[in-house]
């Protein structure tokens, strides 16, 4: 067997493979010696049908098999020997009246080669890194919905601001049935809100389901209904009250501390607010983080130049997906893919450069970091080191997992990267002015 290359320009080259009869003719005859053992053709005793007969009715279909075999083993090889780059997988050139009788079977294969480019990290461009701290009126808050969520349920007789009615929606032509609790204080209507005011267990009020909440996901909840149907539902229901609460809030005591925290670990008031702002500005930065990820990506997909063998992969996508693609649907695919296609060059490029490796210890404590978050949200704070050990050799024979946490392991790499490398411009913000400037 012999391959050689043709390099036609820096992003597209031809692989010819020569295949002689001594390539493959052994594993041919074996395969069809076998073939004559066990073949059951009338008129002819078991392992006794002629040799003839055997390569008339399977010979081609083996050679076939065989040579194709030896193509993909060597052609890989020689793909990994040489070193070559190559984006997607080389593609066979039609060949027609192709002849599997000559001595020497000639194959060609179009390559799509990866370009060569630079990335520096330095940018031109200042990126800004939000730095989101808490505010005064944010950790006030949090304070109330803890006092509101850790507080005790007082039963009234009426109703009044901002309290909890339980009750029951109905609307026979929706088949709308369903018991829930209404806070008074997540109701957007004026209208519906002033219909509740002073109302009794026992009364009914109609409410208008269309602008109702001040969140729009809550009417499917309160309603029984799809999250679909909620959106476009404009009708009116009937709510059936019966019973009625005032939410007393919590006192800011050391009960309610070791509650949130554990024994002793915040003694006043003040040390909670603190407590809210450090936890808070915690996962902030996971939001900072996510954002300055994103915008350096988009950076550098906007500003490393490169060309792409387009033809090639447009070529590749239509021949190499699921169902039968037109041209005009393969150039369409090809437009989606591009964006990704550049990064992931441009990422596969800065972890080469930078020699940046995952190695399994590291990947193991990453996931023994995750699943000790994962306990934490349940209430286990302190998790034994056997028990983490265990939960991580249970996730990482999952190779789909390895996959994920692997790929969330490259990001924090590269972010670290990032931080030291890209020329940022750090800017101290709100929370709400964060959402405001990044989200609109």
């Amino acid at each position: 067997m012999n391959i050689t290359k043709e390099q036609i320009d820096d992003l597209n080259a031809v692989v010819k493979v020569a295949i002689t009869k001594e390539d493959y003719q052994d594993k041919v005859e074996n395969i069809l010696n076998d073939y004559r053992k066990q073949a059951n053709i009338p008129g002819f005793r078991k392992g006794h049908v002629p040799m003839g007969l055997i390569k008339k009715q399977y010979g081609k279909a083996v050679l076939v098999d065989e040579v194709n075999k030896l193509i993909q083993d060597n052609l890989n090889k020689y793909l990994t020997e040489e070193k070559l780059d190559v984006l997607g997988n080389p593609l066979p050139k039609q060949q027609d009246n192709f002849d599997w009788e000559n001595d020497q079977l000639d194959f060609e294969f179009e390559l799509g080669l990866a370009p060569t480019f630079e990335v520096p990290l330095k940018t031109k461009k200042a990126l800004t890194y939000y730095k989101i701290v808490a505010d005064k009126k944010m950790i006030d808050e949090q304070v109330e919905r803890i006092q509101k969520q850790y507080g005790k349920l007082v039963n009234q007789k009426e109703v009044a601001k901002d309290f909890e009615v339980i009750g029951t929606f109905k609307n026979d032509a929706e088949e709308i049935e369903n018991k829930t609790t209404i806070e008074l204080d997540k109701v957007k209507s004026k209208k519906a809100l002033k219909s509740f005011l002073g109302k009794k267990v026992g009364e009914e009020v109609t409410l208008a389901t269309k602008g109702l909440f001040k969140e729009d996901y809550l009417l499917s909840s309160v309603l029984g209904v799809s999250q679909e149907k909620a959106k476009d539902l404009d009708i009116e229901v009937a709510f059936t009250i019966e019973e009625i609460n005032e939410r007393e809030p919590a006192k800011l005591d050391q009960e309610l501390f070791d509650k949130l925290f554990g024994k002793d670990v915040v003694k006043s008031t003040e040390e909670l607010k603190d407590k809210i702002k450090e936890d808070s500005e915690k996962q902030f930065e996971q939001q900072s983080d996510q954002k300055l990820l994103n915008d350096i990506t988009e950076y550098f997909i906007e500003n490393t130049k490169f060309d792409l063998p387009a033809e090639f992969l447009t070529k590749w996508i239509k021949m190499t997906g699921e169902e039968p693609l037109s041209d005009d649907q393969a150039n369409e695919e090809f437009e989606k893919s591009e964006k990704g296609l550049r990064y992931q060059l441009i990422e596969g490029k800065i972890i080469k450069d930078h020699d940046i490796q995952i190695q399994f210890d590291e990947l193991k404590d990453f996931a023994k970091g995750f699943i000790k978050t994962q306990m934490a949200q349940f209430g286990q704070l302190n998790p034994q080191e056997e028990e983490l050990d265990n939960i991580a050799a249970r996730v990482l024979g999952n190779q789909d997992e390895v996959k994920r946490l692997s790929e969330q392991l490259m990001s924090q790499k590269l972010l670290t990267l990032y931080k030291e490398k890209v020329n940022l411009k750090t800017k101290e913000v709100t929370y709400e002015n964060f959402v405001k400037e990044v989200y609109g």
